[in-house]
């Protein structure tokens, strides 16, 4: 395995170091309207209330960076992102994951994010190495690197890894140094192809050892279209622990999903005197007995 990386990306307020020597820095992904019709009908209507529940529910669960997403369909979403992350940086210090498409209305984020910034996407595309990794490095964030390119997801292992490497590559011309790029080999549903979770993991191992790269994925991904799809999330993140994933993107406000988080990282001799899973057991006892 080659040397481990510390991605490190912060809030004005505070630091958040992501490392597979370190316990995994969970992502949440719950401020995110994509399927959310109650979500979507708010933002419309210029409500936060949602956005702000969630987030202090994530925080509190336990998630120590927030993907932020203001994808709504006939929305300003420029002007909408901004918004969000003026109102989240006001309630809460952890740093945001800035996740959107639109490079427009990712350069007015990082405009007036104040900290090191995760970017959610680019990926393999040359439009998209184009025109997002100049923001990457002009505003001096870290950014998630899809391995999937011009042609669409990749069937073969090898090709996830290439498309990893072009990302990294494309961006040390630009002076982004490998720390500031964490890999998504993309987890997709088991319930389309049963070989999906497997690829997922081999390409997370294989990713690690050959480019020592931090690793996210959206981790319930995998579930789709599966019933018990919090056990199966569950299973599935603690496996790609071990594999080397460092910074999934998930939803810590399921139990079974913090639970198979923190017990990994336990078995893996990131929790120090077991201080976290004993935390998390009597948050629950407290929970069970309200």
């Amino acid at each position: 395995m080659t040397e481990i990386m510390t991605t490190i990306v912060g809030s004005a307020a505070k630091q958040v170091s992501i490392s597979r020597e370190l316990p995994t820095a969970i992502i949440g992904e719950r401020i995110n309207p994509t399927g959310r019709k109650k979500l979507q009908e708010e933002l419309k209507a210029g409500k936060f209330d949602t956005v702000k529940d969630d987030a202090i529910a994530q925080v509190k669960a336990g998630a120590v960076i927030l993907d932020v997403n203001a994808g709504v369909p006939g929305a300003d979403e420029p002007a909408l992102l901004v918004q969000m992350i003026e109102i989240l940086t006001e309630l809460t210090d952890v740093p945001l994951c800035i996740d959107t498409a639109n490079v427009e209305a990712l350069e007015a984020a990082l405009k007036v994010y104040s900290g090191k910034a995760l970017v959610n996407s680019v990926n393999g595309e040359e439009e998209r190495l184009e025109t997002v990794l100049p923001l990457i490095k002009q505003y001096d964030a870290a950014v998630i690197g899809l391995t999937m390119d011009d042609e669409g997801i990749p069937k073969t292992l090898e090709k996830r890894i290439e498309i990893a490497g072009k990302i990294i590559d494309r961006a040390a011309k630009l002076d982004i140094a490998a720390e500031d790029i964490v890999i998504d080999p993309l987890a997709m549903s088991v319930g389309a192809d049963d070989q999906a979770g497997k690829m997922a993991l081999d390409a997370v191992e294989a990713i690690v050892q050959k480019f020592g790269v931090n690793i996210t994925m959206g981790c319930s991904n995998i579930s789709f279209g599966i019933p018990d799809r919090e056990l199966l999330n569950g299973a599935f993140l603690a496996m790609a622990i071990r594999c080397g994933l460092t910074c999934p993107i998930t939803n810590p406000l399921l139990d079974e999903v913090v639970i198979s988080i923190s017990a990994a990282d336990l078995a893996m001799g990131r929790d120090e005197y077991a201080m976290n899973w004993i935390e998390g057991f009597r948050k629950r006892q407290e929970a069970a007995n309200k």
